[in-house]
């Protein structure tokens, strides 16, 4: 399991990040993503993040993307490459994804989203092919699209 790895190497940063940094977390939900793209609905997920942050910052540091906020903003290609600060916040994003999909495994358990949070493996395919999407999949996305239709 490559995440499962990824994950075991992500947790110990993670946890002192979340602990002594200013977070907000921002989401987009499976119909906006479906609705209007992975790409806006990334912006819009940043932007949410903004907004639930305790203070407002004066200046943004983002990878590969403009938001749409009256804040000044940079924009690194490869960022978390580039940024300790982008680095770690995508740390912090990737380990807050894989525990809202530990705990969706909770809820639909015949999907297998504790082992491959979401990725194409074999046995998330085959869930697919046997049970259909859940409520939870998007739709828009192959492999999911390709099943039904």
């Amino acid at each position: 399991m490559i995440q499962k790895n990824c994950h075991k190497k992500r947790e110990p940063v993670y946890i002192p990040h979340y602990g002594t940094c200013v977070v907000g977390i921002g989401e987009a939900t499976v119909e906006e993503i479906d609705e209007i793209n992975i790409y806006y609905a990334t912006q819009l997920a940043m932007k949410r993040a903004i907004e639930n942050l305790p203070t407002q910052p004066d200046h943004l540091l983002v990878d590969a993307m403009t938001l749409p906020v009256p804040i000044r903003q940079t924009s690194l290609t490869k960022g978390d490459q580039h940024s300790a600060a982008i680095a770690a916040a995508s740390i912090v994003a990737k380990e807050t994804r894989d525990r809202f999909m530990r705990k969706l495994h909770e809820r639909f358990p015949v999907y297998g989203f504790d082992q491959h949070v979401g990725y194409g493996t074999k046995r998330h395919l085959d869930a697919l092919d046997d049970y259909g999407p859940s409520s939870e999949h998007r739709l828009s996305f192959r492999p999911v699209a390709d099943r039904v239709l």
